[in-house]
């Protein structure tokens, strides 16, 4: 065991199961995939429950409710060690902690599968040893106005936020502070500034990098998820960075079918049966919907009688209570109760899950907003 007292308190931690059906018609099967709390460590999960998907490991016995880090480290150490004579199963089991504390990604703006550095050892290393593809959709439209600045000045995220302090040290603080005083007019005058032309090129070229940066904080663009869905063959299973975030995404098997969907491993769907995907339908999740395990749109039932229907709800409801009456339109109108019941507990967990999403948006802003005004090199976007 580690000494390092944050890996020992990780190793401590557990993570609730939650049993899903997966695969095609002819070969769907249940399985249990592990669901992460608030701060839950995304790229340690994304991996196992990849694993799992593809039935690399699997979580025994089927009755467990709960995995801890050793538990689940040691499953993904054996398939690694079975996987490939050659892999350093030392090295491969002191690099898991890593993806426990948050992972180093500066993903390129021009490559779906691009990330600096890429893979030259740390955890980067453990998504090639256990075969798994880390793809991202913060790409820049090559037809559009900041796709020149950005290929010529900043095509990873660590060079575009230099880029963009660079030009505010150029302009004197005016490209945060006032972004209008820093374009200025394109001829000079007695109180604009007299920058030459390299400086002014420089600075108009940081303020366009800003500006896709300001525009693109889900860290995904539409031309990225358009070349993910038309790139990605079908069926596949990936990793994919967004929002600072590692999840597990999957094309649709059918060859004609080009819908994306993450996985929705948050705590706060654990009993939520009918909700097991999240389609990916925009770039900020405000038009995105939850499918159960046959990726039709669900319907949370809540309660203790989650994943049913109001039908469903009201014969077991009949049942406990011992009774056993034909149909009568008092059934039909608990039914109703049930169903509105329901209906507003579904609501009330996407709002849940909205309000997650949304707090860790602006906690990124913040956190953005901190790193613009300090004149210095930035760090790599980390994810936790």
């Amino acid at each position: 065991m580690s000494d390092d007292p944050s890996v020992q308190s990780s190793e401590a931690e557990v993570w609730y199961l939650k049993r899903i059906s997966y695969g095609t018609s002819d070969t769907k099967h249940e399985l249990k995939i592990v669901t992460q709390n608030f701060n839950g460590p995304c790229s340690f999960i994304a991996i196992c429950n990849i694993l799992i998907l593809r039935g690399d490991i699997e979580i025994l016995p089927r009755d467990r409710v709960t995995v801890s880090y050793e538990f689940l480290s040691q499953l993904v150490g054996e398939y690694l060690l079975l996987r490939s004579a050659d892999v350093d199963i030392s090295a491969a089991l002191s690099m898991m902690p890593l993806t426990q504390k948050g992972m180093d990604l500066n993903p390129l703006f021009t490559g779906a599968t691009s990330f600096r550095p890429a893979g030259d050892g740390g955890a980067l290393k453990l998504f090639e040893q256990a075969g798994i593809e880390l793809v991202h959709g913060w790409l820049v439209d090559p037809a559009s106005p900041e796709a020149g600045p950005i290929m010529a000045r900043a095509p990873d995220y660590d060079t575009a936020v230099t880029c963009i302090v660079d030009a505010d040290h150029t302009a004197k603080g005016q490209l945060v502070v006032d972004e209008h005083a820093a374009a200025g007019p394109s001829s000079s005058s007695s109180t604009g500034p007299n920058w030459t032309p390299e400086e002014r090129s420089k600075i108009e070229d940081a303020m366009a990098i800003r500006e896709f940066l300001d525009s693109t904080k889900s860290q995904l663009t539409y031309h990225g998820l358009f070349h993910l869905a038309t790139a990605l063959p079908p069926g596949a299973l990936v990793a994919l960075f967004r929002n600072s975030h590692l999840s597990v995404l999957h094309k649709s098997s059918s060859p004609t079918d080009t819908s994306l969907y993450a996985l929705v491993t948050d705590q706060v769907f654990l009993h939520e049966s009918a909700v097991v995907w999240e389609r990916l339908e925009d770039v900020d999740g405000g038009s995105s919907s939850f499918v159960d395990s046959n990726f039709v749109k669900s319907s949370p039932a809540g309660g203790d009688y989650a994943g049913q229907t109001a039908e469903d709800a009201l014969r077991a409801a009949e049942f406990e209570a011992g009774l056993f009456v034909p149909h009568d339109p008092g059934d039909h109108l608990l039914a109703q109760q049930i169903q509105a019941e329901e209906d507003n507990h579904a609501q009330s967990l996407r709002d849940a899950f909205r309000q997650r999403q949304r707090q860790k948006e602006m906690d990124k802003e913040a956190e953005e907003e901190r790193r613009r005004l300090k004149k210095e090199n930035k760090k790599p976007c980390v994810i936790m």
